[in-house]
């Protein structure tokens, strides 16, 4: 039986991806662009996004490194479009290209830099992506996991306990994708066993306090827009409740006493120039 490697293909060209990715760009990239002090690049280094989607994020990079080469690389060409659009003014330097994950077309060790964010729990054997980030990274360079866990999303209870959403109703689709929910504690374990050095564990926090509410509340709109109905179909939830819950952590949020949080975990660290003998998940 071949694993459908892109269970959540329809979810990801929906537009509500779209705006979940904009706000997710809004609600994260001031404080995950600190951690990129740490890459000691040269300046015409070759960066690469995988899953870039429609391009948040990697024109970010390319702002952020002037002077690098900047591919982005999706499996959809849908938002690659978009992407395309948003990056007119950029130069030559930055493109998009079609590709898979699992098989990526860079050579062993081509890219100075390796960013992967918010794909690894939409996909089955998120190992097999790891090590192709590994394999693509030059002896030296550095890889940079941004990689979610849906058991840390906490909100307070209402008339329904939105925790449930995250706990039943999305572990219930991870189980149906053959995909991993809490992926973001098990990175890296996994990223160690690959042999990468240097390894940290950053959490950005999207929370009430550090985040607007409105860009905290678009970013669960969204993804109640994409997915409320494929939740409820795989009934890790009653009939009806799936929105319901979205709703109730959309109140939440809007409540000015009340808080919630979203912890991010960030997982990053550098292939030594040295040969490592390991693990390599197939």
């Amino acid at each position: 039986m071949t694993t459908n490697r892109n269970p959540q293909a329809a979810q990801m060209a929906d537009e509500s991806m779209l705006r979940n990715l904009a706000a997710q760009a809004r609600a994260i990239w001031p404080q995950e662009n600190a951690l990129f002090d740490r890459y000691t690049l040269a300046p015409r280094a070759c960066i690469a996004d995988i899953g870039c989607g429609s391009g948040e994020i990697t024109t970010r990079l390319a702002q952020r490194f002037p002077n690098a080469e900047v591919i982005g690389v999706d499996v959809l060409e849908g938002p690659l479009a978009y992407a395309r659009e948003r990056a007119v003014g950029l130069g030559a330097r930055v493109r998009f290209e079609l590709g898979d994950a699992f098989e990526l077309a860079f050579a062993d060790g081509e890219l100075d830099l390796v960013v992967c964010r918010h794909l690894t729990q939409a996909v089955p054997e998120p190992e097999r992506i790891l090590a192709e980030l590994w394999r693509v990274c030059k002896p030296g360079g550095w890889l940079h996991v941004l990689s979610e866990d849906y058991g840390m999303l906490h909100f307070p209870a209402r008339a329904l306990d939105p925790d449930r959403l995250w706990r039943d109703g999305v572990g219930a689709l991870a189980r149906a994708t053959s995909t991993d929910e809490r992926i973001g504690r098990r990175t890296w374990s996994i990223l160690k066993r690959l042999g990468v050095r240097e390894l940290s564990v950053d959490y950005v926090v999207v929370d009430t306090v550090r985040v607007e509410r409105e860009t905290f509340a678009a970013i669960i709109g969204a993804w109640r827009d994409g997915y409320w109905r494929e939740i409820e179909h795989h009934a890790g939830v009653g009939h009806d409740e799936a929105r319901a819950l979205f709703d109730c952590a959309l109140e939440a949020i809007a409540d000015p006493d009340a808080y919630a949080v979203w912890h991010v975990p960030v997982v990053s660290g550098r292939r030594p120039t040295e040969p490592v003998i390991g693990l390599r998940p197939q």
